[in-house]
């Protein structure tokens, strides 16, 4: 049985923790950044973990929230999370392409806010 095959990004557990972090803060502040598809893959599992967090509005899931984003980030998620959906699927991949440079295929991981119609 495989377990733990998970893409590590040639970093350790700790440089991924904070490219996750960092990916997740510049989505909610933006909306929409480009990417990697492999790093907007495990972007979307980890979105969607926050946002399973963010939907209990308890004082330990924000105090849960906080210690992974950070205040400002809290702040626009807060705004942002009655636009979302409520069962899940705030976050979608668009596919580009592959990059010039080194043939990466790259992708648009970008909030779903439309969803609550």
């Amino acid at each position: 049985m495989k377990r733990g095959n998970i893409p590590k990004f040639g970093r350790t557990m700790d440089r991924r923790s904070a490219m996750h972090k960092a990916l997740a803060t510049a989505l909610i502040e933006h909306g929409r950044i480009k990417t990697t598809e492999a790093k907007g893959k495990a972007l979307v599992k980890f979105m969607s973990k926050l946002t399973r967090q963010a939907k209990k509005e308890t004082i330990s899931s924000k105090r849960e929230l906080a210690k992974i984003l950070g205040d400002k980030a809290i702040k626009q998620l807060a705004t942002i999370m009655p636009k979302l959906s409520l069962k899940g699927g705030c976050v979608r991949l668009i596919r580009l392409g592959q990059r010039k440079s080194d043939a990466a295929s790259m992708v648009f991981v970008e909030l779903i806010e439309n969803s609550v119609k």
